[in-house]
């Protein structure tokens, strides 16, 4: 069974924080890459942080730093843990998951998705 719920979304101030969560079914949480992924009003989804099964992550350049993915074999639970929030940050963030890597492209993108939770940051 695929299922991914993702929680933990909200509207903060520049500079605060916030931790996403991402409930994984035991089926999905054994992919070998799951990430996080954002979609803001009128543009593109974007890939923000994933981590692989042996605990290898990436991130994009511009939350490098200020972001940082994990994850909880008990609970089976993939977070992000955002610091340093910035306007630019704000859109909805998707927990996604693939035994390949995850790739967004032309509208459409791989993988598995949850239903994505909101993230608001003013100046």
């Amino acid at each position: 069974q695929v299922q991914l719920v993702e929680s933990g979304g909200g509207s903060v101030q520049a500079g605060g924080s916030l931790r996403l969560s991402c409930a994984a079914s035991a089926y999905t949480y054994s992919s070998v890459f799951m990430g996080w992924f954002r979609q803001a009003p009128g543009k593109e989804r974007e890939g923000v942080a994933t981590i692989e099964l042996d605990g290898t992550t990436s991130y994009a350049e511009s939350v490098k730093g200020r972001f940082t993915i994990s994850k909880d074999n008990d609970k089976k639970t993939l977070y992000l843990q955002m610091n340093s929030l910035k306007p630019e940050d704000t859109a909805m963030y998707f927990c996604a998951a693939d035994s390949v890597p995850i790739y967004c492209g032309g509208g459409s993108c791989s993988g598995y998705w949850g239903q994505g939770t909101q993230v608001t940051v003013s100046s």
